[in-house]
Protein backbone atom coordinates (compact mmCIF):
# COMPACT_ATOMS: atom_id res chain seq x y z
CA UNK A 1 0.00 0.00 0.00
CA UNK A 2 1.03 3.91 -0.64
CA UNK A 3 2.28 6.12 1.83
CA UNK A 4 -0.40 8.26 3.97
CA UNK A 5 0.07 11.49 0.64
CA UNK A 6 -2.73 9.45 -1.46
CA UNK A 7 -4.92 8.79 1.28
CA UNK A 8 -4.28 12.97 2.64
CA UNK A 9 -4.96 13.65 -0.90
CA UNK A 10 -8.36 11.75 -0.91
CA UNK A 11 -9.36 13.03 2.28
CA UNK A 12 -8.46 16.68 1.17
CA UNK A 13 -10.80 16.47 -1.90
CA UNK A 14 -13.40 14.95 -0.46
CA UNK A 15 -13.47 17.66 2.51
CA UNK A 16 -14.14 19.86 -0.33
CA UNK A 17 -17.14 18.19 -1.26
CA UNK A 18 -20.21 20.03 0.78
CA UNK A 19 -21.90 16.77 1.70
CA UNK A 20 -24.28 18.46 4.37
CA UNK A 21 -27.21 16.41 4.83
CA UNK A 22 -29.57 18.35 2.88
CA UNK A 23 -27.45 18.57 -0.33
CA UNK A 24 -26.74 16.16 -3.03
CA UNK A 25 -23.56 13.66 -2.42
CA UNK A 26 -23.51 13.00 -6.30
CA UNK A 27 -20.19 15.31 -6.74
CA UNK A 28 -18.17 13.37 -4.38
CA UNK A 29 -19.92 9.88 -5.71
CA UNK A 30 -18.94 10.78 -8.73
CA UNK A 31 -15.20 11.13 -7.78
CA UNK A 32 -14.91 8.23 -5.82
CA UNK A 33 -16.32 5.93 -9.08
CA UNK A 34 -13.76 8.09 -11.22
CA UNK A 35 -11.02 7.03 -8.96
CA UNK A 36 -12.34 3.20 -8.33
CA UNK A 37 -12.88 2.77 -12.39
CA UNK A 38 -8.70 4.30 -13.16
CA UNK A 39 -7.72 1.20 -11.29
CA UNK A 40 -10.46 -1.14 -13.20
CA UNK A 41 -13.05 -1.57 -10.07
CA UNK A 42 -16.71 -0.90 -11.33
CA UNK A 43 -19.32 0.57 -9.04
CA UNK A 44 -22.99 0.38 -8.17
CA UNK A 45 -25.19 3.27 -7.29
CA UNK A 46 -28.37 3.22 -5.33
CA UNK A 47 -30.34 6.32 -5.48
CA UNK A 48 -32.53 7.96 -3.34
CA UNK A 49 -36.41 9.06 -4.75
CA UNK A 50 -35.05 12.51 -5.99
CA UNK A 51 -32.36 10.79 -7.94
CA UNK A 52 -29.73 13.62 -5.81
CA UNK A 53 -28.05 10.94 -3.17
CA UNK A 54 -26.73 7.51 -4.04
CA UNK A 55 -25.31 5.11 -2.11
CA UNK A 56 -22.27 3.49 -4.02
CA UNK A 57 -20.96 -0.17 -3.66
CA UNK A 58 -17.74 -1.52 -5.13
CA UNK A 59 -15.86 -4.69 -5.21
CA UNK A 60 -12.67 -6.04 -5.94
CA UNK A 61 -11.63 -9.58 -6.37
CA UNK A 62 -13.00 -13.02 -6.98
CA UNK A 63 -16.93 -12.87 -6.76
CA UNK A 64 -17.85 -16.22 -5.31
CA UNK A 65 -16.66 -15.75 -1.88
CA UNK A 66 -17.62 -13.49 1.02
CA UNK A 67 -15.66 -10.53 1.20
CA UNK A 68 -14.66 -7.73 3.56
CA UNK A 69 -16.61 -4.88 3.59
CA UNK A 70 -15.23 -1.35 4.40
CA UNK A 71 -18.18 1.19 5.34
CA UNK A 72 -18.82 4.83 5.82
CA UNK A 73 -21.02 7.60 5.06
CA UNK A 74 -20.55 10.73 3.39
CA UNK A 75 -22.77 13.32 4.44
CA UNK A 76 -22.06 15.41 7.23
CA UNK A 77 -23.24 17.64 9.76
CA UNK A 78 -24.27 21.70 8.88
CA UNK A 79 -21.78 23.54 10.14
CA UNK A 80 -24.46 27.21 10.10
CA UNK A 81 -23.92 29.15 13.88
CA UNK A 82 -20.81 27.39 14.71
CA UNK A 83 -17.78 29.37 15.27
CA UNK A 84 -15.39 28.03 13.06
CA UNK A 85 -11.89 29.84 12.63
CA UNK A 86 -10.99 27.92 9.61
CA UNK A 87 -12.73 27.21 6.31
CA UNK A 88 -14.68 24.25 6.99
CA UNK A 89 -15.05 23.00 3.43
CA UNK A 90 -11.08 23.58 2.58
CA UNK A 91 -9.26 20.80 4.17
CA UNK A 92 -6.01 22.45 6.31
CA UNK A 93 -3.13 20.76 7.71
CA UNK A 94 -1.75 21.96 11.00
CA UNK A 95 0.28 20.50 13.76
CA UNK A 96 0.20 17.12 12.94
CA UNK A 97 -3.89 17.90 12.34
CA UNK A 98 -6.43 17.99 9.15
CA UNK A 99 -9.09 20.20 9.51
CA UNK A 100 -12.21 20.56 8.00
CA UNK A 101 -16.06 19.04 8.01
CA UNK A 102 -16.39 15.34 8.49
CA UNK A 103 -12.60 14.91 8.73
CA UNK A 104 -13.31 12.54 11.47
CA UNK A 105 -16.80 11.96 11.17
CA UNK A 106 -16.15 10.24 8.58
CA UNK A 107 -14.28 11.11 5.39
CA UNK A 108 -10.87 10.36 7.19
CA UNK A 109 -11.84 6.22 7.14
CA UNK A 110 -13.51 7.18 3.58
CA UNK A 111 -9.86 8.18 2.54
CA UNK A 112 -8.10 5.53 3.94
CA UNK A 113 -10.63 2.41 2.62
CA UNK A 114 -10.39 4.40 -1.13
CA UNK A 115 -6.75 4.21 -0.82
CA UNK A 116 -6.97 0.27 0.44
CA UNK A 117 -9.20 -0.24 -2.99
CA UNK A 118 -6.81 0.64 -4.86
CA UNK A 119 -3.67 -1.10 -3.73
CA UNK A 120 -6.00 -3.98 -3.44
CA UNK A 121 -6.99 -4.36 -7.37
CA UNK A 122 -3.06 -4.91 -7.74
CA UNK A 123 -3.34 -7.55 -5.45
CA UNK A 124 -3.82 -11.62 -6.41
CA UNK A 125 -6.89 -12.19 -3.99
CA UNK A 126 -8.36 -14.64 -2.20
CA UNK A 127 -11.01 -12.96 -0.71
CA UNK A 128 -12.63 -9.84 -1.96
CA UNK A 129 -12.46 -5.98 -0.83
CA UNK A 130 -15.71 -4.07 -0.85
CA UNK A 131 -16.88 -0.31 -0.04
CA UNK A 132 -20.17 0.60 0.91
CA UNK A 133 -20.64 4.30 0.67
CA UNK A 134 -24.30 5.90 2.27
CA UNK A 135 -26.08 8.94 2.35
CA UNK A 136 -28.36 10.57 4.97
CA UNK A 137 -26.39 8.23 7.98
CA UNK A 138 -26.66 12.17 9.95
CA UNK A 139 -30.17 12.12 10.02
CA UNK A 140 -31.22 8.72 11.27
CA UNK A 141 -29.38 6.13 9.00
CA UNK A 142 -31.71 6.63 6.51
CA UNK A 143 -29.79 6.48 2.90
CA UNK A 144 -27.93 2.44 4.01
CA UNK A 145 -31.03 1.07 3.73
CA UNK A 146 -31.59 1.38 0.26
CA UNK A 147 -27.97 -0.22 -0.35
CA UNK A 148 -28.86 -3.18 2.40
CA UNK A 149 -32.04 -3.51 -0.14
CA UNK A 150 -29.44 -4.75 -2.66
CA UNK A 151 -27.25 -6.13 -0.93
CA UNK A 152 -29.42 -8.18 1.16
CA UNK A 153 -30.12 -10.20 -2.22
CA UNK A 154 -27.18 -10.51 -3.66
CA UNK A 155 -25.83 -14.47 -3.51
CA UNK A 156 -22.53 -13.91 -1.25
CA UNK A 157 -22.87 -11.80 1.69
CA UNK A 158 -19.99 -10.87 3.19
CA UNK A 159 -18.05 -11.95 5.81
CA UNK A 160 -17.07 -8.89 8.04
CA UNK A 161 -18.20 -5.33 7.99
CA UNK A 162 -16.15 -2.55 8.97
CA UNK A 163 -17.68 0.62 10.16
CA UNK A 164 -15.17 3.15 9.70
CA UNK A 165 -16.70 5.85 12.36
CA UNK A 166 -14.24 7.55 14.68
CA UNK A 167 -12.95 5.35 17.52
CA UNK A 168 -9.57 6.22 17.68
CA UNK A 169 -8.95 2.88 15.99
CA UNK A 170 -10.18 1.08 18.80
CA UNK A 171 -12.65 -1.74 18.33
CA UNK A 172 -16.31 -1.08 19.29
CA UNK A 173 -18.71 -4.34 19.25
CA UNK A 174 -21.56 -2.71 20.50
CA UNK A 175 -23.82 0.36 20.35
CA UNK A 176 -27.38 1.00 21.21
CA UNK A 177 -30.49 1.78 19.23
CA UNK A 178 -32.50 4.59 18.94
CA UNK A 179 -36.30 5.15 18.16
CA UNK A 180 -37.11 9.33 17.62
CA UNK A 181 -40.85 9.83 18.23
CA UNK A 182 -43.44 12.62 18.04
CA UNK A 183 -46.28 13.18 20.08
CA UNK A 184 -48.92 15.40 18.87
CA UNK A 185 -51.54 16.12 21.98
CA UNK A 186 -54.96 18.06 20.90
CA UNK A 187 -56.92 19.65 23.48
CA UNK A 188 -59.55 22.46 22.83
CA UNK A 189 -59.24 25.97 22.29
CA UNK A 190 -60.66 28.57 24.53
CA UNK A 191 -60.48 32.16 26.46
CA UNK A 192 -57.73 31.76 29.34
CA UNK A 193 -60.36 33.19 31.73
CA UNK A 194 -62.60 29.77 31.14
CA UNK A 195 -59.41 27.33 31.28
CA UNK A 196 -60.66 25.36 33.50
CA UNK A 197 -63.57 23.98 30.73
CA UNK A 198 -60.92 22.81 28.26
CA UNK A 199 -58.37 20.73 27.30
CA UNK A 200 -55.07 22.40 27.31
CA UNK A 201 -53.24 20.45 24.93
CA UNK A 202 -49.63 22.07 26.90
CA UNK A 203 -51.02 20.16 30.24
CA UNK A 204 -51.50 17.18 27.99
CA UNK A 205 -48.06 17.12 26.91
CA UNK A 206 -46.51 17.60 30.34
CA UNK A 207 -48.51 14.41 31.52
CA UNK A 208 -46.93 12.72 28.40
CA UNK A 209 -43.07 14.00 29.98
CA UNK A 210 -44.33 12.73 33.15
CA UNK A 211 -45.18 9.66 31.68
CA UNK A 212 -41.87 9.18 29.54
CA UNK A 213 -39.71 10.08 33.17
CA UNK A 214 -41.66 7.20 35.10
CA UNK A 215 -40.51 5.10 32.37
CA UNK A 216 -36.81 6.12 32.19
CA UNK A 217 -37.17 5.69 35.78
CA UNK A 218 -38.10 2.38 35.54
CA UNK A 219 -35.62 1.14 33.24
CA UNK A 220 -33.02 2.46 35.35
CA UNK A 221 -34.58 0.31 38.45
CA UNK A 222 -35.16 -2.98 36.42
CA UNK A 223 -34.49 -2.80 32.95
CA UNK A 224 -31.25 -4.38 31.24
CA UNK A 225 -28.12 -3.40 32.26
CA UNK A 226 -24.35 -3.57 30.28
CA UNK A 227 -21.84 -2.02 32.17
CA UNK A 228 -19.94 -1.67 29.28
CA UNK A 229 -21.71 1.20 28.37
CA UNK A 230 -20.87 4.71 29.93
CA UNK A 231 -24.84 4.82 30.82
CA UNK A 232 -25.47 1.25 31.09
CA UNK A 233 -29.12 1.24 30.66
CA UNK A 234 -31.73 2.15 28.41
CA UNK A 235 -32.37 5.67 28.39
CA UNK A 236 -35.46 8.29 27.29
CA UNK A 237 -34.77 11.94 26.47
CA UNK A 238 -37.21 14.76 25.67
CA UNK A 239 -35.92 17.06 23.25
CA UNK A 240 -37.92 19.31 21.73
CA UNK A 241 -41.41 20.60 23.08
CA UNK A 242 -43.77 23.39 20.52
CA UNK A 243 -47.80 24.70 21.48
CA UNK A 244 -49.49 27.35 22.37
CA UNK A 245 -50.03 30.64 20.46
CA UNK A 246 -50.87 33.13 23.23
CA UNK A 247 -51.18 33.53 27.09
CA UNK A 248 -54.58 34.63 27.01
CA UNK A 249 -55.58 31.40 24.79
CA UNK A 250 -55.56 27.63 26.18
CA UNK A 251 -53.69 25.95 23.56
CA UNK A 252 -55.35 23.08 21.37
CA UNK A 253 -52.34 21.59 20.26
CA UNK A 254 -48.55 20.95 21.60
CA UNK A 255 -46.30 18.56 19.86
CA UNK A 256 -43.03 17.17 21.69
CA UNK A 257 -40.39 15.01 20.30
CA UNK A 258 -38.92 12.22 22.16
CA UNK A 259 -36.33 9.27 21.81
CA UNK A 260 -35.46 6.10 23.37
CA UNK A 261 -31.95 4.84 22.79
CA UNK A 262 -31.96 1.15 24.04
CA UNK A 263 -29.46 -1.82 24.96
CA UNK A 264 -29.90 -4.53 22.23
CA UNK A 265 -31.59 -6.09 25.24
CA UNK A 266 -34.27 -4.22 25.27
CA UNK A 267 -37.72 -3.96 22.48
CA UNK A 268 -38.00 0.09 21.98
CA UNK A 269 -41.89 -1.30 20.97
CA UNK A 270 -42.87 -2.66 24.08
CA UNK A 271 -41.49 0.52 25.69
CA UNK A 272 -43.77 2.45 23.20
CA UNK A 273 -46.43 0.23 23.86
CA UNK A 274 -46.28 1.04 27.54
CA UNK A 275 -46.40 4.56 26.79
CA UNK A 276 -49.15 4.21 24.45
CA UNK A 277 -51.25 2.84 26.82
CA UNK A 278 -50.32 5.73 29.70
CA UNK A 279 -50.88 8.04 27.05
CA UNK A 280 -54.22 6.98 26.18
CA UNK A 281 -55.20 6.57 29.61
CA UNK A 282 -54.33 10.89 29.86
CA UNK A 283 -56.00 11.45 27.03
CA UNK A 284 -59.53 9.44 28.51
CA UNK A 285 -59.35 11.47 31.52
CA UNK A 286 -59.20 14.93 29.45
CA UNK A 287 -61.96 13.81 27.28
CA UNK A 288 -64.35 14.38 30.51
CA UNK A 289 -63.72 18.12 29.75
CA UNK A 290 -63.08 18.40 26.07
CA UNK A 291 -64.31 15.31 23.75
CA UNK A 292 -61.86 16.19 21.34
CA UNK A 293 -58.94 15.56 23.70
CA UNK A 294 -56.16 12.94 21.71
CA UNK A 295 -52.81 12.11 21.83
CA UNK A 296 -51.19 10.86 19.22
CA UNK A 297 -47.73 9.42 18.80
CA UNK A 298 -45.52 9.06 15.58
CA UNK A 299 -42.83 7.17 15.05
CA UNK A 300 -40.20 8.99 13.07
CA UNK A 301 -37.26 7.02 13.06
CA UNK A 302 -35.73 3.74 14.58
CA UNK A 303 -32.24 1.67 13.47
CA UNK A 304 -31.23 -1.27 16.11
CA UNK A 305 -28.26 -1.45 18.28
CA UNK A 306 -25.10 -3.35 17.68
CA UNK A 307 -23.83 -6.15 19.89
CA UNK A 308 -21.12 -8.43 17.86
CA UNK A 309 -19.09 -11.45 20.27
CA UNK A 310 -15.70 -10.97 20.59
CA UNK A 311 -15.69 -14.50 20.06
CA UNK A 312 -16.52 -14.53 15.95
CA UNK A 313 -13.75 -15.67 13.22
CA UNK A 314 -13.72 -11.84 12.33
CA UNK A 315 -13.52 -10.30 15.00
CA UNK A 316 -10.32 -12.53 15.82
CA UNK A 317 -8.82 -11.55 12.08
CA UNK A 318 -9.44 -8.21 12.88
CA UNK A 319 -7.43 -8.41 16.15
CA UNK A 320 -4.20 -9.70 14.27
CA UNK A 321 -3.69 -6.33 12.51
CA UNK A 322 -4.56 -3.82 15.25
CA UNK A 323 -2.04 -1.76 17.48
CA UNK A 324 -0.57 -3.33 20.58
CA UNK A 325 -3.33 -2.13 23.45
CA UNK A 326 -6.39 -1.94 20.76
CA UNK A 327 -9.38 -2.21 23.34
CA UNK A 328 -12.74 -3.93 22.90
CA UNK A 329 -15.69 -1.55 24.28
CA UNK A 330 -19.08 0.00 23.64
CA UNK A 331 -20.23 3.36 22.36
CA UNK A 332 -22.81 5.66 23.05
CA UNK A 333 -23.61 6.82 19.78
CA UNK A 334 -25.30 4.76 16.74
CA UNK A 335 -23.79 3.33 13.65
CA UNK A 336 -24.83 2.13 10.57
CA UNK A 337 -23.46 -1.37 11.66
CA UNK A 338 -26.18 -2.41 13.45
CA UNK A 339 -28.44 -2.06 10.33
CA UNK A 340 -25.55 -4.37 8.52
CA UNK A 341 -25.94 -7.17 11.05
CA UNK A 342 -29.29 -7.23 11.13
CA UNK A 343 -30.21 -7.05 7.19
CA UNK A 344 -27.45 -8.99 6.21
CA UNK A 345 -26.38 -11.35 9.19
CA UNK A 346 -22.86 -10.29 9.28
CA UNK A 347 -20.24 -9.26 12.26
CA UNK A 348 -19.73 -5.92 12.14
CA UNK A 349 -17.04 -4.11 14.25
CA UNK A 350 -16.68 -0.14 14.39
CA UNK A 351 -13.15 1.25 13.97
CA UNK A 352 -12.28 4.38 12.83
CA UNK A 353 -9.49 7.31 12.92
CA UNK A 354 -10.23 10.30 14.95
CA UNK A 355 -12.49 10.87 18.55
CA UNK A 356 -15.99 11.11 18.52
CA UNK A 357 -15.36 13.94 20.54
CA UNK A 358 -14.09 15.97 17.71
CA UNK A 359 -17.27 15.03 15.40
CA UNK A 360 -20.02 17.68 15.00
CA UNK A 361 -18.13 20.80 16.47
CA UNK A 362 -16.39 23.74 14.37
CA UNK A 363 -13.17 23.24 13.96
CA UNK A 364 -13.48 19.42 13.07
CA UNK A 365 -10.37 17.64 12.93
CA UNK A 366 -8.70 14.20 12.63
CA UNK A 367 -4.55 13.95 13.69
CA UNK A 368 -2.68 12.75 11.14
CA UNK A 369 -1.08 10.01 13.25
CA UNK A 370 -4.70 8.42 13.67
CA UNK A 371 -4.91 8.53 9.38
CA UNK A 372 -1.58 6.37 9.33
CA UNK A 373 -2.88 4.21 12.36
CA UNK A 374 -5.87 3.22 10.13
CA UNK A 375 -3.69 3.24 7.06
CA UNK A 376 -1.57 0.27 8.57
CA UNK A 377 -4.53 -1.40 10.23
CA UNK A 378 -6.00 -1.89 6.41
CA UNK A 379 -3.02 -2.70 4.79
CA UNK A 380 -2.78 -5.49 7.55
CA UNK A 381 -5.98 -6.39 6.69
CA UNK A 382 -6.26 -5.94 2.86
CA UNK A 383 -2.49 -8.50 2.92
CA UNK A 384 -4.69 -11.07 4.70
CA UNK A 385 -7.01 -11.91 1.30
CA UNK A 386 -4.07 -12.33 -1.01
Amino acid sequence: MTTISRSLEILKRLIGFDTTSKYSNLELIGYVQQLLEGQGIESTLVFDDSGKKANLFASVGPKDVPGVLLSGHTDVVPVAGQAWTVEPFAASVSDGKLYGRGSCDMKGFIAVAIDAMLSAAQLPLQRPLQLALSYDEEIGCVGVRRLLDVLHLAPQRPFLCLVGEPTMMQFALGHKGKAAYKVHCHGQEAHSSLAPLAANAIHLASDVISALRQVQQGLLSHGSRDDAYDIPYSTVHVGRIDGGKALNIVPNLCVLDFEIRHLPADDPQQLLDQLQAQAQAIARQAQKVSGGAAIEIETINTYPGLDTSPTVEAVRLLGAFAAPGTAQLKVAYGTEGGLFAQRLNVPVVVCGPGSIEQAHKPDEYVELSQLQACERFLEGLVGSLR
